[in-house]
């Protein structure tokens, strides 16, 4: 079967943010993109920018924040969700930073995203689950994941209600993207395996974006691209290339209703992110 896809080849450099702080998530939310980045004065965590001209609108602060993993927005609930990896918990913030509150995961949370029932799914990285949240927190199911994923650093689930979830770290040889039955039983369709850089390969894939037909976009870090797979995850072509990327992608954010596509990429320099900046692709 050959998939149909509106978007266009490559992806166009539409802008640049200037360098900063290492970027640790990117989510948009009602005409606003929001940007994680870590801070040592441990405030204004959160920056919040205007999608038209991408000024600097105002920051948030979000109370008791200790670790970056990952952020992602919800537009039912007008909220913010970012994953503490060092506390375990999810904090909750809406747009404008003026309610705070928090849950515990008890696993470490690393990619986070939202379903089409509003519900936040946290990837725990080191158990190999999805763990579903209602918007204040209410656990509603685990699901652990089939024995051939192994770190599991994001999922999204499809408008069929499958999962697609992007797995292997650093050590282990399989580098890939799996889609798995709703109930999380099963893995349906792979991309990858050996890991390499090669174009059925990954090499640390760690986020993804998923359009309105399913089309899966990855961020394949230390090969220093964005695929695109199909709805069955076979190779459609690169989208952002190395040569247009100065560090390495790390979190995604599609925004369907001005289709952007905000990238985050930070460099890596003596054992450790010393900067990091969002480019802004048309897509």
């Amino acid at each position: 079967m050959r998939w149909t896809c509106c978007l266009c080849t490559v992806g166009q450099v539409v802008h640049t943010l200037s360098e900063g702080l290492p970027v640790y998530g990117v989510t948009s939310l009602r005409g606003e993109m929001f940007l994680l980045r870590w801070k040592n004065e441990r405030r204004d965590h959160v920056e919040v920018y205007d999608i038209i001209n991408y000024c600097l609108l105002r920051c948030l602060t979000v109370p008791n924040l200790r670790g970056f993993a990952d952020m992602t927005s919800c537009e039912n609930y007008l909220c913010v969700y970012i994953a503490d990896d060092i506390v375990e918990c999810i904090h909750r913030l809406d747009s404008h930073g003026k309610a705070a509150t928090r849950w515990p995961v008890n696993d470490k949370p690393w990619g986070l995203s939202v379903n089409r029932a509003h519900n936040l799914l946290v990837s725990c990285i080191d158990v190999r689950k999805i763990k579903e949240y209602s918007s204040h927190g209410d656990l509603l199911r685990e699901i652990t994941l089939p024995f051939g994923i192994i770190h599991p650093s994001h999922a999204v689930q499809l408008t069929s209600s499958q999962f697609v979830v992007c797995h292997g770290d650093l050590g282990d040889q399989v580098h890939g993207v799996s889609m798995i039955t709703a109930d999380g039983r099963q893995i349906v369709h792979s991309h990858g395996g050996l890991w390499g850089s090669g174009s059925g390969q990954c090499d640390g894939p760690c986020h993804l974006a998923v359009d309105q037909s399913d089309m899966v976009f990855v961020a394949d870090l230390n090969n220093r691209r964005v695929k695109l797979l199909s709805p069955t995850l076979s190779y459609m072509r690169d989208v952002v290339t190395s040569d247009i990327l100065k560090w390495c992608p790390d979190r995604l954010c599609l925004d369907r209703h001005s289709r952007r596509m905000y990238a985050t990429e930070n460099e890596w320099k003596d054992d450790k992110f010393t900067a990091g900046r969002v480019v802004v692709f048309s897509i």
